[in-house]
């Protein structure tokens, strides 16, 4: 028999990630698993229990070979020809955060919620955050990638 999960049994914990030198492909899909709780062993593939993951020095994030030049984010504004494209490194002058957020947003599932499972995704420029009080725990990315850890 199935055990689910009852929402008063849910106990989110709170990671801390150091953005430094990471490739943003591999922190999101690490940030990504952790926000759907499947680093946990009560996984519930419709319900809302993954953690707060707070990202910090997101101005120091890398992209393997050159797309922080060629890579295209495409958006349209919703009128006749109004498709607009930019690219991450016109992004990072204005919005350093926003190229992680998007990462991480595309490799949730679409859906309510993915919104809702996104709002636990804290980035920050620079080393310091608000969140200190809730005393998030720190993952190391060397460690996770090395180690798969998190990966499956």
């Amino acid at each position: 028999m199935t055990k689910f999960l009852k929402k008063d049994e849910i106990n989110s914990k709170w990671y801390e990630i150091d953005a430094k030198n990471a490739v943003v492909g591999r922190l999101a899909t690490i940030i990504t698993k952790i926000l759907k709780g499947k680093n946990s062993p009560k996984y519930t593939p419709h319900m809302d229990h993954g953690d707060f993951v707070v990202v910090k020095n997101i101005e120091h994030i890398k992209f393997t070979g050159n797309k922080f030049e060629k890579k295209k984010y495409y958006r349209h504004t919703g009128y006749p020809g109004g498709i607009k494209e930019t690219t991450p490194e016109k992004i990072s002058v204005k919005k350093p955060e926003e190229i992680l957020k998007l990462a991480v947003k595309r490799m949730l599932p679409s859906g309510p919620l993915a919104k809702k499972q996104l709002t636990k995704l804290k980035i920050y420029i620079g080393e310091n955050h608000p969140h200190e009080s809730q005393s998030p725990i720190v993952l190391n990315i060397e460690e996770l990638n090395n180690k798969n850890i998190i990966r499956n």
